[in-house]
């Protein structure tokens, strides 16, 4: 691979999932890979737990913005390789057109900026949720990408979601 993957992680409001998926995506991904993350309904700001779980784990947060899906849909942005939803929302929203018709598969998690409770069950949420988006993120950089057909690799990135 001489290129890295582009990849886009989609969430309604790119606030959290989303933006903690970026982060797993290109903090795992050592170079292999350009992540970025969208919303259909962008909050305008990223979670206060999303950004603390990253600041404890030494992640600049830098990147963490909370933005519209449309800014990857114009002329001059990244072309994507990949697309991944990781809420049920914004799977089930008509997307914008992808230049260059990225693989694309759900990754749904359980929202963890709907949790209520304590500081630290929210703390909590946001905390499994990093956990599972490390998993998925593993299993994909484990794909051996290259040498997988188009059914092969939506099959195996299906798989990801659904474990």
């Amino acid at each position: 691979m001489t290129e890295p993957y582009n990849i886009l992680i989609l969430c309604t409001g790119n606030s959290a999932r989303s933006i903690l998926g970026e982060a797993a995506f290109n903090l795992l991904g050592e170079g292999q890979l350009r992540a970025y993350s969208a919303g259909s309904q962008p909050t305008g700001q990223p979670n206060p737990f999303a950004i603390a779980l990253l600041n404890s784990k030494g992640i600049d947060t830098a990147f963490a913005r909370s933005k519209s899906w449309d800014e990857f849909a114009l002329p001059d942005a990244p072309k994507m390789d990949f697309v991944f939803t990781v809420c049920a929302s914004a799977a089930a929203e008509e997307c914008p057109y992808w230049p260059g018709a990225p693989m694309s598969a759900h990754w749904g998690l359980p929202d963890p900026a709907a949790v209520s409770g304590s500081q630290a069950e929210m703390a909590l949420a946001f905390a499994q949720c990093w956990t599972s988006l490390e998993r998925r993120v593993n299993a994909f950089l484990s794909l051996p990408i290259a040498s997988l057909d188009t059914v092969s690799l939506r099959a195996r990135l299906k798989s990801i979601g659904d474990a």
